[in-house]
C-alpha cells in the first residue's frame, strides 16, 4: 500500500517539539507495517537550507510558531484567517492554490490514500478529504481553544480564542465524518471528538523511541520542566507550577525550565532558571534529579511524559499529564493539589540527593508503548483497506480521486 502523509511540517532529523516527536513515531510505525509512505509538507523556516527527507515533497519554508513571531506577523496571520474564514492555525498554511498543491502531491505518483496528519492541512485545503483518508487527530483542538479562551487575560484575546474554538470544532466534525479512519493519541480524545464507541476511531499509544541512555551521574538541577511553553495549554501548566507549586518548595531546591517561551520569562526567585530551547533535550532530562510534569490543560498525549518514563526518570505528575499512559512506573507520584505536588517533589529530590536509586530501566515501558502503537496502526490500516476494497468494487479504481483532481468543489 502507498500512502501520502500530508502534514503541516515535514519531519526533522532532530525533532524538538512534541508534535515532531509524535510524527516521527507514527511515520516509523506505518513503515514497520510495510506501508510505502511518501511525505508532503512545509519545512520550518528556521531550518531553511536543511536537507528535505528523501522521498518527500517540500511545499516551501514556513513560520508557524507564535514564539519568535512579531506583532506584525501575528496581525497578518489574523487578517488572513478572518478574510478566509479559517482558524488561524490553518490560515498560516493556506497560501497555495488548489491547482499547485494537487500538482505537487501528484509528484508522489499513484497512491491509495492520504494520511492527514492533524487538522491544519485539510482545514486549509478542504478538498483533500475527497481522497480516501486516515485522519490523525493529535489533539481535540477545539477543546484546547476553549480552555485558552477561559484562561485569556483580556476580552479581545478571549473573543479570538472563542472564534478559533468554533471554527476548529466545525473542522474536526467534518474530518471525523469524512475520514475512513480517525486515530487519536488518547482514548479520551475519541469521546472528545464525538466518536466514543465508533469502530473507525482507533487510539494510538505514543513512544519517543530514544531508548534509555546510560546515567552519567550528572545533576545540574534538582527539578526539571521541559516543554513548548509558547503553546497556550502548556503555558497554563507552567504558570500553575510557578504560582502555586514553586513557592511551596524548599528555597535550596533549584528548578530549571527548558523550552520556548512566547515573550520574556516571568520574574522568578533566584533558584528558578529559564534556559530557553536546549540543544539536547535528553541530556537536560537526565541532568534533572526529578521531573515535574505539571500539565493542567490541553488534550492529546504529553510526549514529555512518555520521554520521562522511557528514560526511567523519577517524576511527579498531574493526572492530566498521564493521558495515553496505561501503566504508571513505580517511581512516579501523582498529585493535583499544589501543596501535595510540592511535597512529593521535595521528597523525591531528597531521596535522589541521598542516592535513593529512584531511576528505573524504562525499556519495558518503551517496548509496550511501541507494541501498542504498532497494533493501533495495524488496526487502522485493516479498517482502511476494507473500506477501500469495498469502494473499488462498487465504483471502480480511483472513484474518489477523480473529483479532487478534476476540480470538484468538495
Amino acid at each position: 500500500m502507498h500512502l501520502l502523509f500530508v502534514s503541516s511540517l515535514l519531519p526533522s532529523e532532530n525533532p524538538t517539539t512534541g508534535f515532531e516527536l509524535a510524527n516521527r513515531a507514527i511515520i516509523a510505525a506505518y513503515r514497520r507495517q510495510g506501508v510505502r509512505l511518501s511525505l508532503a509538507g512545509f519545512r520550518r523556516h528556521d531550518r531553511g537550507g536543511t536537507a528535505v527527507p528523501a522521498g518527500s515533497i517540500c511545499l516551501g519554508d514556513i513560520a508557524l510558531e507564535n514564539a519568535g513571531a512579531g506583532r506584525v506577523q501575528k496581525a497578518r496571520w489574523l487578517a488572513s484567517a478572518i478574510a478566509r474564514g479559517l482558524p488561524v492555525t490553518a490560515a498560516k498554511l493556506a497560501g497555495l492554490s488548489r491547482r499547485h498543491l494537487l500538482a505537487r502531491l501528484a509528484e508522489a505518483g499513484p497512491f491509495d490514500g492520504l494520511v492527514l496528519n492533524s487538522l491544519q492541512m485539510p482545514t486549509a485545503y478542504p478538498f483533500l478529504t475527497a481522497f480516501p483518508a486516515i485522519f490523525v487527530a493529535h489533539n481535540v483542538e477545539h477543546r484546547s481553544a476553549e480552555e485558552n479562551a477561559a484562561n485569556a487575560g483580556n476580552r479581545a484575546t478571549r473573543l479570538l480564542y472563542r472564534r478559533e474554538a468554533a471554527l476548529l470544532k466545525r473542522a474536526e466534525a467534518r474530518l471525523c465524518r469524512e475520514a475512513a479512519v480517525v486515530h487519536t493519541l488518547s482514548a479520551e480524545d475519541g469521546a472528545g471528538l464525538g466518536l466514543a464507541g465508533d469502530p473507525k476511531c482507533v487510539p494510538l499509544a505514543m513512544t519517543v523511541g530514544h531508548g534509555r541512555t546510560a546515567d552519567d551521574g550528572r545533576r545540574d538541577h534538582d527539578i526539571g520542566l521541559i516543554g513548548t511553553w509558547s503553546w497556550a495549554p502548556n503555558r497554563v501548566g507552567l504558570d500553575w507550577f510557578l504560582a502555586e507549586v514553586a513557592p511551596r518548595l524548599p528555597s535550596d531546591m533549584t528548578v530549571a525550565i527548558a523550552g520556548r517561551l512566547d515573550g520574556p520569562p516571568p520574574a522568578t526567585p533566584s533558584n528558578i532558571a529559564f534556559l530557553g530551547r536546549v540543544d539536547d533535550a535528553q541530556r537536560f532530562v537526565r541532568a534533572s534529579r526529578v521531573l515535574a510534569l505539571a500539565t493542567k490543560g490541553g488534550t492529546g498525549v504529553q510526549l514529555k511524559t512518555i520521554e520521562a518514563f522511557e528514560e526511567g526518570m523519577p517524576a511527579v505528575a498531574t493526572p492530566q499529564a498521564l493521558r495515553g499512559v496505561a501503566a504508571l512506573p513505580a517511581n512516579v507520584d501523582v498529585a493535583d493539589d499544589p501543596a501535595a505536588f510540592a511535597a512529593l517533589l521535595a521528597a523525591r529530590v531528597a531521596a535522589e540527593r541521598e542516592g535513593g536509586g529512584n531511576r528505573l530501566d524504562g525499556s519495558d515501558f518503551a517496548a509496550s508503548q511501541q507494541q501498542a502503537l504498532d497494533a493501533g496502526i495495524a488496526a487502522g490500516l485493516a479498517h482502511f483497506s476494507r473500506g477501500l476494497a469495498f469502494e473499488r468494487r462498487m465504483f471502480g479504481e480511483g472513484a474518489r480521486l477523480r473529483p479532487a483532481l478534476a476540480g470538484d468543489p468538495r
